[in-house]
């Protein structure tokens, strides 16, 4: 029931991002950047062929390959992942990860290209969009967990069969 409802968490993610994206595409790509707090946030059209941050810029089937093989590598992992309430933490990040790196790869896909649309004016930095926060707020959240809530013993389940038995 709970990778059900995390499906489901998935999908609405991304249709969240993927809402905000086509927003951005209509107004913004048209009208213009749109000041949120003046000299602060900005909302701005932006059109990134690379990775974050503009690295790897025309790159977009090998960004692909990679997304599709890493989200591959994540489902295992999710699936290897006891049951019980001290993975749940783990699990929802799983969930966030997933969708915003399948959102990115719906772009990179359709589009060519991930539409970026928020700008933090203040300090400069890189246009971003939605799918992107959920990547790095997951990822930043995984290790701060991994550093401090799990222990070693918490990832035994990693470990093949074999060497699980012996230990």
């Amino acid at each position: 029931m709970q990778k059900i409802r995390h499906l489901i968490y998935i999908i609405l993610l991304i249709a969240l991002d993927q809402f905000t994206k086509y927003l951005a595409v209509i107004h913004l790509k048209v009208d213009g950047p749109v000041q949120i707090i003046p000299k602060v946030l900005k909302l701005y059209y932006h059109e990134n062929n690379g990775a974050v941050w503009g690295i790897m810029s025309g790159k977009v089937s090998f960004l692909i390959i990679t997304t599709v093989i890493i989200m591959a590598g994540m489902i295992c992992f999710y699936m290897k992942i006891p049951e019980g309430k001290r993975y749940d933490r783990m699990r929802l990040i799983l969930v966030f990860l997933s969708a915003g790196a399948i959102g990115n790869l719906i772009d990179r896909s359709i589009r060519k290209y991930v539409v970026d649309f928020i700008y933090f004016e203040l300090i400069d930095f890189p246009i971003f969009n939605l799918a992107d926060c959920y990547v790095t707020c997951s990822a930043f959240l995984l290790i701060i967990l991994s550093l401090f809530y799990y222990k070693d013993d918490d990832f035994a389940f990693l470990k093949k069969k074999e060497e699980h038995k012996h230990e």
